[in-house]
């Protein structure tokens, strides 16, 4: 089987530029006019009680229908990597343990200058920043100059791993981005940046330190590997002393480790037993998949042993791990095992280009990439958000409330239907006081009047008809919140003749906020 309908240098070059703005696509639909990408980190309605000051007073994304995951954590550290701050420990499930994982938090600290604001955005970016990096740095690993290494990098770039890295704001893939960096430096002879680069990959992800496995030089037991070893584990094992002695012992994470190949064999089992119990075709398809992509990958690495290349000695370490993780790290859909093994992705496609492996290799050792479509396929929108925008220097939300039969939205225009009125209300971040004018568009089936009230006082009075008509009215905004209700006494028309259709009073379109006239 071969690939070879695509051969030439430049289209894959054009091909993989495709592939780099395809992501850049999805990474952008998750972009918010008022949180930015600060819904990566998953803060969720349960741990919204116990977040830190700043993401209190900053603009943070909440999930209201989803659990929190630990980006959330890596996140509010950033904001003090010292951990000196003493809101950090109510803030998280385990500080100690979250806090091994530093690098992503200090680097998001430097690069937002020490600045709450800043860093929230920092953060939430670094994924995006090494998914950038990797696949610069894999290109020139792999050659890439046909379609078979081209494959091999898509497999890698959007891997399960890779992707729900970047989706969840978590360590991962900026501990792959450096460890593929401390390889590159290797083979072009460069030791000590090779050394210095796995080393500071040990900071985003203890694991990372197995890839050492494929920096060991003959004789193996020898001086200088020690050495060498000693100098990729001693940032690690210091930044630990540091974390004992700020906030006490950490995790040794144990936990996650079972007998060996019983987690893989309990994966396969939920994961063929989820097509027959779990109503959701698409996330149970995709892990099975991702599941068997991780077992070719095993696989693959077995059947060919090759001691003396480093990139086996590195897969050959990683799929070790494979078969000693726990239930905890393989459960769920796809599981945290595809982002813990990613140094295995990274190993299996280097091997199978350089190799020259069977296609066949390259297809099921890659089939992980739907899983990491489906990671960044969905966007969570607040279900009571009807507008968002900047007046006055600051972020403005306004949300809609009982009475509303909910949001109907055109490329053009967003409206809600209501049966008698409603409720609006307005926040801004960070809080103001002062006037504002609201403009909003009104329209009815038939004509009726409108009034406008805030906290029950009459604003605005007009008339709605079957023509869309613009309005506006001044309100006044306290410590950043106000609470607005429009109504009609006149009850509203049948949406159609069936049974059940709506009672239409009148329709509010396309609200926005702005600075009264003088």
């Amino acid at each position: 089987m071969k690939l070879s309908f695509v051969s030439r240098p430049r289209l894959v070059g054009l091909a993989g530029l495709m592939a780099v703005a395809l992501f850049l696509f999805l990474v952008a639909r998750f972009w918010h006019p008022v949180y930015g990408f600060s819904v990566f980190f998953q803060l969720d309605a349960s741990n919204d009680e116990l977040k830190i000051t700043a993401f209190r007073e900053l603009p943070v994304y909440v999930h209201r229908d989803t659990g929190p995951y630990d980006g959330l954590y890596y996140a509010q550290i950033a904001q003090d990597p010292t951990l000196r701050d003493p809101e950090l420990p109510r803030a998280m499930d385990n500080l100690s343990y979250r806090a091994r994982r530093i690098l992503p938090s200090a680097l998001a600290w430097i690069l937002g200058a020490g600045q709450p604001a800043w860093i929230v955005h920092a953060y939430s970016l670094i994924n995006v920043m090494a998914w950038l990096a990797l696949a610069l740095l894999l290109w020139r690993l792999l050659a890439v100059r046909d379609a078979r290494s081209g494959f091999a990098w898509a497999g890698v770039m959007f891997s399960a791993g890779a992707l729900s890295s970047v989706r969840l704001a978590l360590t991962d893939l900026p501990a792959l981005t450096l460890i593929a960096a401390a390889l590159l430096a290797g083979e072009r002879g460069r030791r000590r940046l090779a050394t210095a680069l796995l080393a500071t990959s040990g900071l985003a992800r203890e694991t990372s330190l197995l890839a050492f496995a494929g920096m060991d030089t003959r004789p193996w037991i020898s001086l200088r590997n020690l050495g060498r070893g000693l100098l990729v584990v001693a940032p690690l094992a210091a930044w630990l002393v540091y974390v004992r002695w700020q906030v006490g012992p950490a995790d040794a994470g144990w936990a996650n480790l079972a007998i060996p190949g019983w987690g893989l064999v309990e994966k396969w089992v939920e994961a063929v037993g989820a097509l027959f119990t779990v109503d959701n075709a698409p996330l149970v398809g995709t892990t099975l998949l991702a599941t068997l992509g991780l077992t070719v990958q095993l696989a693959f690495i077995a059947q060919r042993p090759r001691f003396l290349d480093p990139w086996w000695r590195i897969g050959a370490a990683y799929t070790v791990l494979l078969l000693f993780l726990d239930t905890a790290v393989w459960e769920g859909f796809p599981g945290a095992a595809t982002r813990v093994l990613l140094p295995l992705q990274l190993a299996f496609n280097v091997l199978a280009i350089r190799t020259r492996a069977a296609v066949v290799w390259l297809v099921l050792g890659n089939l992980s990439v739907f899983s990491g479509l489906i990671a960044l396929r969905d966007v969570p929108y607040p279900a009571d958000e009807l507008a968002t925008q900047r007046v006055d220097g600051v972020r403005a939300i306004v949300r809609f409330d009982d009475g509303w039969y909910g949001r109907e939205h055109t490329r053009s225009h967003v409206w809600l239907w209501t049966g008698r009125g409603g409720k609006l209300s307005l926040e801004t971040l960070p809080p103001i006081t002062r006037k504002l004018r609201v403009e909003f568009g009104l329209r009815s089936l038939s004509p009726r009047t409108v009034v406008l009230r805030q906290y029950g006082r009459e604003v605005w009075r007009g008339e709605s008809t079957p023509v869309h008509t613009r309005r506006a009215a001044v309100i006044w905004l306290a410590a950043g919140q106000a609470e607005l209700e429009f109504a009609t006494d006149t009850p509203g028309d049948r949406e159609g003749e069936a049974a059940g259709g709506r009672e239409l009073a009148f329709a509010l379109y396309d609200v926005t906020l702005a600075l009264p006239p003088p």
